[in-house]
């Protein structure tokens, strides 16, 4: 190499930097990523989904808690808990465990309790297990529930104590 001393220790100087950094930019490509760990995480809304985007659970609270889920597209559909949702490989809703209990301005019990359920296909729920209480009284137990083979077009909530159900007049729905 001709070369003063300085032109001799830039080469080095660059030859080295070449091979730490293709050492790095190769070294992370192949290299495995550490997951990141928390011992505590604040959030409201956490949604689990697969590779391609589907989403397969939601945990959420009350005020972000999503409506129906079809096929991945949202509905509103108001509900008044926090909770998990599970979906299926289509992105539609087949269950879940939904909390909530509050009183009103004068102590009044509104609600409290809890529901873990299981949906049939496109469908309501299959199998829940409940335990509610208010001030009117409370319902527990664990209730399965068989419904015709039609799709549910939204989410439908089990009708009060002592509400009629009624067909509606279109599809033979059964609406409340």
């Amino acid at each position: 190499m001709n070369g003063t001393r300085s032109e001799r220790y830039l080469a080095i100087y660059a030859g080295v930097l070449t091979v730490v950094f293709a050492g790095t930019v190769l070294g992370g490509l192949t290299g495995k990523a550490n997951p990141a760990r928390f011992e505590e995480l604040d959030v409201q809304r956490l949604n689990l989904v697969e590779p391609d985007g589907t989403l397969r659970m939601v945990i959420s609270d009350r005020a972000r808690f999503p409506g129906a889920i079809i096929r991945g597209k949202e509905y509103a559909h108001a509900r008044p808990d926090a909770g998990l949702l599970f979906f299926n490989d289509e992105g539609t809703e087949n269950g879940g465990l939904v909390f909530s209990g509050h009183r009103d301005a004068t102590g009044r019990i509104l609600d409290s309790g809890g529901s873990l359920t299981f949906d049939q296909y496109e469908q309501d729920q299959l199998v829940q297990l409940i335990g509610e209480h208010d001030s009117d009284g409370h319902t527990a137990g664990l209730i399965v529930g068989d419904r015709p083979g039609r799709r549910a077009c939204r989410a439908h909530a089990a009708p009060a104590p002592g509400q009629l159900l009624r067909r509606h007049p279109h599809n033979g729905d059964p609406r409340h």
